[in-house]
């Protein structure tokens, strides 16, 4: 005859919590490991020549600074380091051109502490930040003439990069149809504009050629001096804006792309987590960093202008200072 032998409650205890610890410490290994060195590969550049641009001779670059937020590289790209604390810029940055002025993204705004809480909770605990004056006001401030002011031009819609546009009333905001769509959503990441009053939205379609390895663009002016490419992932409608100056000097708006520029350098994404919070599309992410550093690779005098890094943006004059 046969006998089951019960196995004592303590011990199916001691077993399960066993178990638990292996998964906990798995799961602990891989989320170490995510925020670990790891370079992306990328193609080089099919494009040997630069597009060609003709920029009226009077258009300027400025960088217009709103605030900042302090964090840690861990958080910005794979391989940064805990020890490596960094201010993430909030600049706005002011292109003039004869035909109408333009701000690509508007950093913080007036009232940043009301905004600042559209944050995920998590991304709440992990930074910190440093209010400076919104760009509407230091534009007045300097009797900046409004009615020059043709538009901001959205990298992408999330708050930080919207924030200021409450400085700004009746401007025109300049988006694409992909990332109007992803507002309309009303997706959690899309709180602030949504809740934000009478935005007076411009869309815009990528019915242009090829450019650097991007399938389309949008030529803003019609002279090459300032085109917009589809740069979708870090939300489905985001954008880079290539800004090429009078003088040969070309530079490259990143948004969210990358947070810091050893996203490019290395090049790098960010830490799951970090991608986890904002939603990004990771394939999409990748291939865009991939086109951006093949970029930088063959033409590396053109300036990489992630939105966040404080070392890139201070390479542009600070308003009312200018760029040629």
């Amino acid at each position: 005859m046969l006998y089951s032998v019960a196995r004592p409650h303590g011990f199916l205890v001691k077993k399960a919590l066993i178990v638990i610890g292996i998964l906990a410490l798995a799961g602990f290994i891989a989320l170490a490991w995510s925020f670990s060195g790891a370079v992306l590969p990328y193609q080089p550049l099919q494009s040997s020549e630069l597009p060609i641009a003709s920029p009226p001779a009077g258009m300027t670059l400025s960088a217009i600074t709103t605030g900042s937020m302090g964090s840690k590289a861990l958080f910005a790209f794979r391989g940064g380091g805990f020890g490596d604390t960094r201010d993430f810029t909030m600049t706005a940055f002011l292109v003039h051109h004869p035909k109408g002025d333009l701000l690509i993204d508007t950093g913080f705004g007036r009232d940043l502490d009301e905004h600042a809480k559209t944050m995920p909770w998590l991304m709440r605990q992990l930074a910190s930040y440093k209010k400076g004056t919104a760009v509407g006001d230091q534009l007045a401030s300097h009797d900046y003439p409004m009615s020059q002011l043709a538009g901001v031009i959205l990298t992408h819609a999330h708050w930080d990069h919207v924030s200021g546009l409450d400085s700004l009333p009746g401007v025109k905001v300049w988006v694409s149809q992909a990332e109007k769509t992803f507002i309309d959503s009303r997706a959690s990441m899309t709180e602030l504009i949504n809740r934000l009053p009478n935005i007076n939205y411009r869309e815009y379609a990528f019915n242009g050629p090829p450019y650097l390895g991007f399938s389309s663009s949008y030529d803003v002016w019609g002279d090459g001096s300032v085109v917009l490419v589809p740069a979708p992932g870090h939300t489905p409608g985001s954008i880079i804006a290539f800004v090429n100056l009078p003088t040969g000097a070309r530079y490259a708006f990143l948004g969210d792309l990358v947070w810091q520029n050893e996203g490019i350098d290395l090049p790098a994404e960010k830490p799951w987590l970090s991608r986890r919070l904002v939603g990004e599309n990771d394939d999409e992410v990748r291939d865009n960093i991939a086109r951006m550093a093949a970029i930088h690779k063959r033409f590396p005098d053109m300036h990489m202008i992630p939105a966040h890094d404080a070392r890139a943006a201070a390479s542009i004059p600070q308003y009312p200072a200018v760029a040629h």
